[in-house]
């Protein structure tokens, strides 16, 4: 079947956001793993209008869904704000539909709480638009595993949890991979 293409989805925009230091570390674990392709995919990089304001045909659309339709597979950094995903994250979601489907996803997730409640709005979202969300969540803490500094600094039984998500998803990944070709 060959390797699997998996996009690592970082969920914020803002300034002095952490979750590019926890995507690059999420792609080290898995590159070790070297069953699949790891990307990065930073909604920054993307000229994403808010849903509804623009025509659909915006390049920043016509990339993103382009990019999307390419993956096998996604691994979301989630921080939680305010109880609840990101804006930026949510708008990405809702900028693309059939370039989701039938596609499985991992989250890991970061806030006070590990970032759960905002995990849990995320599978929500993401049954809705025919993605498989595995069980494994890293959820990692804003007191312990990011300094005040906003440095990660993750603790070593994290790396474990991460391997077992990587392995989850790309089970069922090729196994939906199957399903998008029939």
């Amino acid at each position: 079947m060959g390797k699997l293409n998996i996009g690592i989805i970082l969920g914020s925009t803002r300034q002095g956001r952490v979750s590019p230091q926890v995507g690059k570390w999420v792609k080290k674990i898995g590159q070790q793993q070297e069953d699949a392709n790891y990307e990065i995919l930073d909604l920054a990089d993307y000229d994403l209008p808010f849903l509804g304001t623009g025509t659909g045909q915006e390049r920043g659309i016509i990339a993103w869904k382009t990019k999307l339709a390419s993956l096998d597979g996604f691994v979301f950094i989630v921080q939680e704000y305010n109880h609840s995903l990101t804006g930026a994250l949510k708008n990405a979601l809702d900028s693309a539909y059939e370039e989701w489907n039938d596609k499985t996803a991992g989250i890991v997730s970061y806030g006070s709480t590990g970032g759960a409640r905002a995990a849990e709005h995320l599978r929500g979202i993401l049954g809705e638009l025919s993605v498989a969300t595995v069980r494994a969540n890293p959820t990692l803490s804003i007191f312990t595993d990011i300094t005040k500094s906003k440095v990660f600094q993750p603790a070593d039984y994290h790396t474990n949890y991460v391997a077992e998500m990587l392995d989850q998803i790309l089970s069922w990944s090729r196994a939906l991979k199957t399903v998008r070709k029939s």
